[in-house]
């Protein structure tokens, strides 16, 4: 049993390892600029033949030649000077990828004859700007003053929001649409916590936080002032209120004091004598 599990497994390594199965596509994602590769999970033996093609129209982006060992790199454009292949695994590698370079690679390994496959579905999402926070108009509403502020993104792709968040609570969000001027809006009272407009695709974001040139904070604010002038006033008032209470009752019991001492002098004092 274990002599037949080991020939399965050196027929695997001479002749290729298998894909499983040769519809699976795998997705890999990868931001503008940066480089991507794509493995074969292989270890490359003396005969195959590694090709590695592009697209609907099967363009070949780079090859190694069986024994020969010899390689051919793509001569479109798109690929040109940013294609590497390893010549022990043939791992593709695109460096400095664009958005063009979204789209299906195939790989084929030929082994006497007998070729495996296996598929990428490569992404290429453009690098996110970031975002710009303004200020709008200042707005009344229901008699309080409101301070708008906008957060916008301009040219940008697919796959794209931006969102408005609280500390780490999600406030509002939208998706952007591909090429156009996209802004979302916050009104705020006043500022009081971090606040920030955040510009995210599947792999990666950018974020910019609302600082205080923007937006008043809530001890500079109209409606904080008016409810500090509010506070003083009644404080003042609840005082005087206070005095008065205290100065009136201070009369009362001295004017009790007084009627007191009276009646007690005269109850010493007694009958007046007749002679």
């Amino acid at each position: 049993m274990r002599i037949i599990i080991f020939l399965g497994l050196f027929s695997l390594i001479v002749n290729g390892v298998g894909f499983g199965d040769p519809d699976e596509v795998k997705s890999v994602s990868v931001t503008e600029g940066h480089s991507v590769t794509l493995h074969t999970d292989v270890v490359k033996q003396r005969d195959e033949k590694i090709v590695w093609t592009y697209g609907p129209e099967d363009t070949i982006v780079a090859k190694i030649i069986g024994k020969a060992n010899s390689f051919k790199l793509s001569e479109d454009e798109r690929f040109r000077g940013r294609v590497n292949l390893n010549n022990q695994t043939g791992d593709l590698t695109i460096s400095d990828v664009r958005t063009d370079h979204t789209g299906l690679y195939s790989l084929k390994i030929s082994s006497n004859n007998k070729p495996s496959y296996k598929k990428f579905n490569v992404t290429v999402y453009a690098r996110l700007p970031v975002p710009v926070i303004s200020s709008s108009s200042s707005s009344e509403r229901s008699s309080r003053l409101k301070c708008v502020v906008l957060c916008s993104v301009m040219n940008v792709s697919h796959d794209v929001s931006v969102s408005w968040y609280k500390g780490k609570s999600l406030l509002s969000s939208i998706s952007v649409s591909d090429l156009n001027i996209s802004s979302i809006s916050l009104h705020l009272e006043c500022l009081d916590d971090s606040y920030t407009c955040v510009l995210n695709n599947p792999i990666t974001n950018q974020t910019q936080h609302l600082n205080t040139d923007v937006c008043h904070t809530c001890s500079d604010s109209p409606a904080m002032r008016g409810f500090v002038n509010t506070f003083i006033v009644l404080s003042v008032f609840c005082l005087i209120f206070v005095i008065i209470i205290g100065v009136c009752i201070h009369n009362r019991r001295g004017d009790k004091d007084t009627s007191y001492h009276h009646l007690t002098t005269n109850h010493h004092q007694g009958p007046a004598h007749i002679p």
